[in-house]
């Protein structure tokens, strides 16, 4: 993903907030999101912190989403920190001293705290990471050969996990729209604890589906096209990347049967000839220009007929990609619940106000 140098304007922050304060269920608080382990430049500073009302019980279990960057990255630091028995983080990229420190304060402390890092494609960027954990007491190991492990889920005592569209990389987060899903379903913590503990033995396993997750490379594609395909009214979109064919289909079949689809995205040219087919099948897209002075549109979510009879969403680490669908290790959520999708919706609506249209 892009790099980001610099401080960040946020477009249509005021939009944002206007239409998180109109949605039912959603808080917004104006205050500086907290760090555990002290201010680390990159890891949140002044801005609002946006989140579903307190723990929101749904099919799933209790759940609360963090939208980034407001609401910076001190609750995941908190998680790590009061670990009381045991730490799992399977993470695609991490470059966050802050974060690194509490892993490492949470082994000399007793906790088993394990680390998965990917060596496909970012073994040259987590090398520093890998050398630094492991002699700090952490059990910290190569992902499988062969495979990208593209997955961002942090798990605490088996208790509690964060299912991230965000890598924790403390550069990147002043200025990228992510979404962080915080999960306490007793089904969905078996599931992923279950696959991180075959996944960090490098042995095979094909991921238990929990309650609502959507794994990569099982069913991850059929999940989202059914989000996708069940919207009667509206779809919001935002994802880093249009290049799996089936999903764009899908997507320009749902604006074809009469679905306002919106979708926005950072601008690039290869998705170019994707934005044109969905332009003329009737989506609106919109785009922000690749820029440190811009919001960079990270997150991959999909909001159907938000605030209706049916609606549903996606949520996780998976890009519009045939890799990151079929091949790669990739963890979301798929949710019906109204609080949640209340507050996904309303980010979405606010960066898509804020977008360029194609």
């Amino acid at each position: 993903m892009r790099r980001l140098l610099g401080s960040t304007v946020l477009t249509g922050t005021a939009v944002l907030t206007l239409a998180l304060a109109g949605c039912h269920g959603v808080k917004v608080q104006l205050s500086a999101p907290s760090s555990s382990s002290g201010a680390e430049a990159g890891s949140g500073g002044s801005s609002s912190t946006v989140q579903a009302a307190g723990p929101v019980s749904g099919g799933s279990g209790a759940l609360r989403v963090l939208a980034e960057p407001q609401a910076g990255v001190g609750a995941i630091y908190q998680l790590i920190n009061g670990a009381k028995s045991s730490v799992d983080l399977t993470m695609y990229e991490l470059a966050d001293q802050t974060a690194e420190n509490d892993l490492a304060a949470a082994a000399r402390r007793g906790v088993d705290v394990r680390v998965i890092l990917d060596s496909h494609l970012e073994k040259s960027r987590n090398t520093a990471t890998y050398d630094f954990l492991a002699a700090h007491r952490v059990h910290v190991t190569w992902a499988p050969s062969g495979t990208t492990y593209h997955q961002k889920t942090l798990t605490v005592d088996g208790k509690t996990s964060v299912i991230m569209t965000l890598n924790m990389v403390s550069e990147d987060y002043p200025g990228t729209r992510d979404f962080a899903v915080i999960d306490t379903s007793k089904a969905d913590i078996a599931a992923i604890v279950a696959t991180f503990n075959a996944d960090f033995a490098h042995k095979k396993i094909t991921p238990p589906d929990g309650a609502d997750l959507v794994w990569s490379p099982t069913n991850s594609q059929a999940a989202i096209l059914a989000v996708i395909n069940s919207a009667r009214h509206t779809l919001a979109v935002e994802n880093e990347e249009m290049d799996d064919s089936v999903i764009t289909e899908a997507l320009e079949a749902a604006a074809k049967r009469g679905v306002d689809v919106q979708i926005t995205m950072t601008a690039e040219t290869e998705w170019d000839s994707a934005f044109r087919a969905l332009i003329k099948a009737g989506a609106h897209v919109r785009t922000y220009k690749d820029s440190s002075s811009v919001l960079y549109i990270h997150a991959k979510a999909v909001v159907a007929d938000a605030g209706l009879a049916g609606e549903q969403m996606f949520v996780g680490s998976e890009n519009f990609s045939a890799a990151s669908l079929r091949h790669n290790r990739e963890l979301g959520i798929r949710t019906t619940s109204r609080p949640l999708i209340s507050a996904v919706a309303a980010v979405l609506a606010a960066d898509y106000a804020g977008g360029t249209t194609y």
